[in-house]
């Protein structure tokens, strides 16, 4: 296909570690995403906030091309995920490359999609071990220290029915930082934990954070995002309706949509 963007529209970027240009995505008549731009630099953390059906789960599953877009473009690190440049045009790439490229995002989900016959331990390491060809020796050190990192490390051997929603949750986040990503992608966390649970998961993604991190929350947690997000996005059908720091998102909404979402959910 032709390049559906303007060099200037992408603009630079060696700067950015996710940029989105452009991106559309419908499911039938239904116009999920409404070319939509957004840029996440090295070590940033944003969060996406607004209603459900706003288009915020399916643009996070386009930085990874768990959905592919129908125009506009996603870029990690200034490489087009599941796509390659051939002079004017686009082309596909392969599955084992785009799986190669999806291998820098770490994504977790609202379930937590643990191997129920697996261990804790297995969970972490099954795809260091099979995608990344390290040594079995080497994950377990790995799984290790993230379950510490986690505070998990005594529920190495268990198994997932034997944790808590919110311990599953932590494993979750070690298994996808076990890949060694440069980009964590949070599909609304904690909305399938019971309340007094979502404080340890959203302890553990703010210490995340602190590292260093890039990361992409989609959530719910508008406290998280005031304390914890470098940017706040607010979307809402299909299209980013403002950004900016939370102070200025959360605490002076320019946009009525967004001062009505907020007297919502404050």
């Amino acid at each position: 296909m032709a390049l559906p963007l303007s060099a200037d529209r992408i603009g630079p970027l060696t700067q950015d570690a996710v940029r989105i240009v452009g991106a559309c995505k419908s499911y039938g008549s239904l116009k999920v995403l409404k070319d939509v731009d957004l840029a996440v630099h090295p070590g940033e953390v944003v969060c996406v906030i607004g209603p459900s059906g706003a288009g915020k789960s399916t643009l996070l599953r386009c930085v990874n091309r768990l959905e592919r877009l129908d125009a506009g473009l996603v870029l990690i690190d200034g490489d087009p995920i599941g796509l390659v440049a051939r002079g004017n045009h686009l082309r596909e790439l392969p599955e084992a490359r785009v799986a190669a490229q999806r291998a820098r995002v770490g994504m977790v989900f609202q379930r937590f999609n643990l191997f129920p016959h697996m261990t804790v331990r297995d969970n972490i390491t099954q795809a260091p071990v099979l995608v990344n060809k390290e040594t079995k020796t080497a994950a377990i050190a790995e799984a290790r220290r993230l379950l510490a990192q986690v505070g998990l490390a005594e529920k190495e051997l268990a198994y997932p029915n034997e944790l808590s929603g919110g311990q599953q949750q932590r494993v979750a986040i070690a298994r996808a930082l076990a890949m060694r990503p440069k980009i964590m992608l949070f599909d609304e966390p904690t909305s399938a934990l019971d309340p007094e649970l979502v404080g340890e998961v959203l302890a553990v993604m703010k210490g995340l954070s602190d590292t260093g991190m890039t990361m992409i929350v989609v959530t719910h947690e508008i406290g998280f995002a005031r304390e914890v997000a470098d940017t706040v996005v607010f979307m809402a059908d299909g299209q980013i309706i403002e950004a900016g720091p939370p102070e200025a998102v959360l605490d002076e909404p320019r946009h009525e949509r967004t001062r009505d979402f907020l007297a919502r959910v404050l």
